[in-house]
Order: C-alpha cells, then sequence, then structure tokens
C-alpha cells in the first residue's frame, strides 16, 4: 500500500526548512526553490502547500512563534515548580534575546519580516501582527495576575508595561545582533527594569 502523507507534518517540515535557509541567507534572499531544495523536496511540492511566497514567509513565522513558544515555557519550567509571574516574564523576555542559533533565527526573521512588510504590500496583506500581539497580551496577563497578587509596582499598567518590556528586548536583541552589546549585558538590562516592576523579589522570584 502506498504511505499515507501527513500534510501537517509536510507543511511543518517545509516551514521549518524556510526557517533554516532564512537564517543562513536572510529572509530576503530565500526563494521557494530555496526552501524546496534545503527540505529535500520539488519546488513543485512546495507550492502545491504554499501557492505563494507570502504564505509560505506567514506559515514559517508563525511556526517559529510556535517554538520560541515552546522554549520559553521549558525555561520557565526550568525555574521550578513554584516560580511566580515574575519568572514567567523573565523567561519569555530572556528566550527572545538571540544568544544562540535558534534564538538568533527568531529575533532576525521576525524583525526582517517586519521591515519587508513596511514595503511590500502583499507581505504586509498577511496577518503579521497576530505572534507579537499574542506575545503582548501573555505579558500582560502575567503582569494583571502579579498585580493582583501585590507583587507589582502599585499603580503599574499591565498593559503599558508589557509593551515596553517587548520592545526593549526586541531593541537589546537587535543591540546584541550588532555586536552593540553582550548577551549578559542585555539580560542584566531587562533585569533592571523587571527589579523595578516587581520590588522586592529577586529573578527567581
Amino acid at each position: 500500500m502506498p504511505k499515507r502523507v501527513d500534510h501537517e507534518e509536510r507543511r511543518t517540515a517545509i516551514a521549518r526548512a524556510l526557517i533554516r535557509v532564512a537564517g543562513r541567507r536572510g529572509l530576503h534572499r530565500v526563494g521557494m526553490r530555496d526552501v524546496a531544495a534545503e527540505a529535500g523536496i520539488s519546488l513543485r511540492l512546495v507550492q502545491y502547500y504554499f501557492e505563494t511566497k507570502e504564505k509560505l514567509l506567514l506559515h514559517g513565522l508563525r511556526q517559529l512563534a510556535a517554538d520560541f513558544g515552546e522554549r520559553a515555557t521549558a525555561r520557565r519550567r526550568a525555574a521550578g515548580e513554584g516560580a511566580g509571574p515574575r519568572a514567567a516574564v523573565e523567561a519569555l523576555l530572556l528566550e527572545s534575546l538571540p544568544t544562540d542559533e535558534e534564538s538568533r533565527t527568531f529575533h532576525l526573521l521576525f524583525t526582517s519580516y517586519a521591515v519587508l512588510a513596511a514595503t511590500d504590500e502583499a507581505l504586509a496583506a498577511q496577518p503579521f501582527t497576530d505572534a507579537p500581539d499574542a506575545a503582548e497580551n501573555a505579558v500582560t496577563h502575567l503582569l494583571e495576575q502579579a498585580l493582583g497578587e501585590g507583587l507589582l509596582t502599585p499603580g503599574a499598567d499591565p498593559r503599558r508595561e508589557a509593551a515596553g518590556l517587548l520592545a526593549m528586548a526586541a531593541g537589546l536583541g537587535s543591540g546584541i545582533l550588532a555586536g552593540q552589546r553582550s548577551p549578559h549585558d542585555a539580560a542584566g538590562v531587562l533585569r533592571h527594569h523587571l527589579d523595578r516592576l516587581f520590588p522586592g523579589t529577586g529573578p527567581e522570584g
């Protein structure tokens, strides 16, 4: 009998091939033919699953965001079962810093997509903002939880603080990629601001 194809598994494999080749060459230089070669399949098959390059890029970024979420969750679990909302926020922010191959690719591709979408109508038409909004919502929820538990600075606005922390992490990540600062220094800046938001707690609070 012919082997049954798991289409979702195939789509995921193609998306991860895109992530690998884009991480090496840059998102702007990746074509569907490059992705097909990386995945070891025909161009026609890539086009079957993703009709356009824009749809392929969007799926790749969603896969990238899903993989990021898994790594952030693993980092939080490593902090221990009793870790509170600060540890969860810190895990998400630190995982977004480009300190290894996976986090570097995550930062590089999301930043590249945002820049390309600013001048490419086809890319801009894709729902790129889904993942950034999800991250902001997640951090906002954690800060609201901390505020309710009396762990956050009184009067803090969880939504604005979440937006600020994520913007800070993005800027620090770009600084790491540019060689402006070390990952250690960038993590120190994030922890400094978390200390302000979570008075009386340490990184493990």
